[in-house]
This record gives C-alpha cells, sequence and structure tokens, in this order.
C-alpha cells in the first residue's frame, strides 16, 4: 500500500443526568470531563502528548481527532485510544461531580444520532495528490461511499416518520443532503470540499469526508479505511475511471441504509440496477486487477482485499456470519435476540437503551466494550497497544516531534501554543518550530 496519512476526527455524544434536587449546569459537568482529558487544565482545545487534539465541538460535546498515522492499524489503535482517554475522563468527572455533592450519571457516547434528531459522526481524513482533478475524484467516489455502509455502517434504531421504528445499517446515511458540499452541518454531503492539508498544498489535498458513521468495531474501522485507502492509491495511478456512477446518490444512500437484508437495487446512470453488494464488488474487483497487473501486492494490501472479498461474500449469503465482526451485523444480532427473547416491538424504549449503550465508551459500562471483555467480537489490535497509544503518538509520522515538544512543555510547566503544523514556547516567547511535512518524524 502506498504511504499515506491518515486521521478520523470522532465527534461523541456527552450526557449529563443530574438527579439531585438542586440544578447544576451541564457546562460544569462538561468541565471536569475536559479536566479529566488533560490533567491540572480547564482547556476546552488542547493538543494532547500523544499527538492528538481534544476540543468541544459546536453542540457542547467533545471531539477527538487522531494523530497523523502513516499506518491503517495505526488509525485503529490511536482511534481506540481516544476511546479509552475519554473513558478515564468520565470516571474523573464522576469522582469531582461526587465531591460537590451531586448525584448524577456521566455518559459519552460514540455514536451518530440522538433522540433530538442531531447526527454527529466521524470524519475520515485522506492526504491524497494534488495533481488528481477533484471532478474525477468525486464522480469515482460517490458510488463507493454510498454503497459502503454494508460493511462501514454502525446500525441503529431510527423512526420512520409514520411513528414507527426501523433498523438502519447507517444512522449518518439518513442525513446526508448533497452528492458535494463545503458544508459540515447544515447540508452534509458525500464529499466534502473542505481542503486544509496541514502539509504543502503544492503537492497534497486532504480528502475530508464525513459520510461515514462512528464505529465502535475495529474491524469495521479497518475495512472502511482500509478499502477506501486502496481504491483512492488506484485513483491515484490512474485507474477506476467513472463507470458506475448512480443516478440519485442521495436516494440511494437511504435506500441502501433502509434495507438490512441488502437485496434493494439502486439505479445507476446507464439504466442497470445493482446492489450495493454488487457495487462493492466492482469496485473490488477493479482494484484487484489494477494492483495485480503492478506486480507484487504488498501483504498489508492483500489482507485488506482478502477481508473486503469475504466481508462481501459472506454478506451477500449470510450477513450473520459476520456477527462478530462488523458493528451493524452484531447490533441487529443483538438487539433482535433481545427482542424476540423479551416479546417486543422496535419502538420500545428498552431497546432504545440498548442501541445507546452499544456506544458507550466506558470500559466498564459499555455494551461493546463488555462483549469485547467476554470473547464476543474479534479484534485487530491489542489491548496494550491502545494503552500506549494514550499517551505515546505514531513514531513514523510527525506527530512524534508534537508528542514529543508537548510532553517536554507539560513537564517543564511551559506555557505553550501548538497546532498540526507548528509549536511555539510562549514564557518567554521564542522561535516557532514549523515542522509542515506530516511524513517527516525527525528534527533536522
Amino acid at each position: 500500500m502506498v504511504r499515506r496519512i491518515f486521521g478520523l476526527e470522532s465527534e461523541y455524544g456527552f450526557v449529563f443526568c443530574n438527579k439531585s434536587r438542586k440544578a447544576y449546569p451541564p457546562e460544569r459537568a462538561l468541565e471536569f470531563l475536559f479536566q479529566g482529558i488533560l490533567m491540572n487544565s480547564w482547556s476546552r482545545d488542547a493538543f494532547l502528548p500523544n499527538g492528538a487534539r481534544v476540543y468541544q465541538d459546536t453542540g457542547s460535546h467533545p471531539e477527538y481527532s487522531t494523530p497523523e498515522c502513516d499506518r491503517v492499524r495505526d488509525v485503529i489503535i490511536h482511534d481506540k485510544a481516544g476511546e479509552r482517554i475519554l473513558s478515564r475522563a468520565v470516571d474523573f468527572a464522576f469522582d469531582h461531580l461526587h465531591e460537590e455533592g451531586v448525584d448524577g450519571s456521566l455518559f459519552v457516547l460514540k455514536n451518530n444520532t440522538d433522540a433530538a434528531g442531531n447526527s454527529y459522526g466521524c470524519h475520515e481524513n485522506y492526504l491524497i495528490d494534488r495533481n488528481v482533478t477533484f471532478w474525477r475524484l468525486s464522480r469515482t467516489l460517490i458510488p463507493f461511499f454510498v454503497t459502503r455502509q454494508i460493511f462501514a455502517g454502525a446500525g441503529g434504531l431510527v423512526p420512520d416518520g409514520e411513528g414507527r421504528v426501523m433498523f438502519v445499517l447507517s444512522p449518518r446515511a439518513l442525513h446526508i443532503r448533497e452528492k458535494i458540499s463545503c458544508s459540515t452541518t447544515s447540508s452534509r454531503p458525500i464529499i466534502n470540499t473542505r481542503d486544509e492539508p496541514h502539509a504543502d498544498p503544492q503537492k497534497y489535498r486532504r480528502l475530508h469526508i464525513i459520510v461515514g458513521d462512528s464505529n465502535m468495531s475495529e474491524v469495521s474501522n479497518y475495512l472502511k479505511i482500509g478499502a477506501t485507502a486502496l481504491v483512492l492509491q488506484v485513483i491515484e495511478e490512474g485507474g477506476l475511471h467513472d463507470r458506475m456512477s448512480i443516478e440519485d446518490p442521495i436516494r440511494a444512500i437511504r435506500e441502501i441504509s433502509m434495507d438490512p437484508t441488502l437485496t434493494r437495487k439502486v439505479r445507476l446512470e446507464g439504466g442497470r440496477e445493482l446492489t450495493a453488494i454488487e457495487i462493492q464488488r466492482e469496485y473490488l474487483d477493479s482494484v484487484q486487477a489494477f494492483l495485480d497487473k503492478e506486480g507484487s501486492i504488498p501483504a498489508v494490501s492483500q489482507e485488506i482485499l482478502s477481508l473486503w472479498d469475504r466481508a462481501l461474500t459472506d454478506l451477500e449469503k449470510d450477513p450473520s456470519r459476520l456477527g462478530r465482526e462488523f458493528d451493524w451485523v452484531i447490533k441487529h444480532r443483538t438487539l433482535e435476540s433481545y427482542r424476540s427473547r423479551k416479546g417486543l416491538e422496535w419502538s420500545d424504549p428498552i431497546l432504545a437503551m440498548v442501541d445507546y449503550q452499544y456506544h458507550d465508551v466506558h470500559l466498564k459500562r459499555g455494551l461493546y466494550n463488555i462483549m469485547v471483555h467476554n470473547g464476543l467480537v474479534e479484534r485487530m489490535v491489542e489491548e496494550a497497544e491502545i494503552v500506549e497509544a494514550m499517551v505515546k503518538p505514531p513514531q513514523t509520522t510527525r506527530a512524534k516531534l508534537r508528542g514529543e515538544h508537548i510532553r517536554q512543555a507539560i513537564d517543564q510547566h511551559r506555557s505553550f501554543t501548538v497546532d498540526w503544523t507548528y509549536m511555539r514556547l510562549n514564557d518567554p516567547p521564542q522561535e516557532t518550530v514549523h515542522w509542515s511535512d506530516p511524513f517527516r518524524h525527525w528534527e533536522n
């Protein structure tokens, strides 16, 4: 696989339930959460010693951005490290609320929608070649992103507009409004035009993808990022020309999401009708054929291709085969089992609670994490790697430099200003250190 810079930005839901008789502002509880992330600081926007960034996003909820990674596996590790950091911060906040005499509960959820109809999800970032025309890139990628939810969807229960509740593959898909747009809130697009490469703009563009769900499953995340990276590589190298444009992508992304049977066909501009599995299979076959022509396929690329192929085969034959690996299948199995056992309707509030609990990042309370502890889901990484990533940045990108500078400044009690591409000590003011090349992990 071509070396590339990857990163994920995960928007987390924040819930504070005050059980005390006295009023207590949720903002205060959120302050304690952020203090638990960066000890001895009340900042709500900070870079951490592991090279990541955490901040309060619009809507008063936390967002965690992984450091720059150049391996797909590292993205998975550092995304999970963000969950662990927030889980630890929940315990810190709860203890301080208790000290203030507040009887309440805190929840941080890595989910995609809330009961009020708001959507907050996962933003993927890929550094790509500036020479690829954005028009060709977009036209080629839209069918891929519309159908990718069959293995990358987080699954969820949503109202159908007629007073009923249905299970969908991707809650995020129902909030997509346009094919291409610069907006990230009012008119969420399949392809976002934001272009802040945090690198040499003459060489690179940052592809900012907001169409996908946040995933708890390491396998879902791995294939989501890995398959996308391979598709981008083939596009950059001249393959995968537009030949599968969907007639109405916005309608298609919703219809696919609302069909857990995976049999719904969508119409292409040329008149053909294909299922999401068939469209993904065409992408897979094209990528495989292109890479075969290039010669020996690297082990990591072959691992992703094999997982992609097996996922599509199992989704077509029997999705339940993936009930230990992919989020929407795990969740559908769990909810359906509970619903059948208790004789519940899909609209029962208990099922909605189970849906939310799946995404609770707390290690001892979150349903997905309990499944991990009990060996009920497959993993891609070791827990020790995640724990290390909570304090240590990737060692092969500029995140290494950022993390080391931040750690030393904190240890020496120095005031500093830091961003993705620079850092400066403020007391007394010193020369700004720039690191514009995200691939460089050593100092000149």
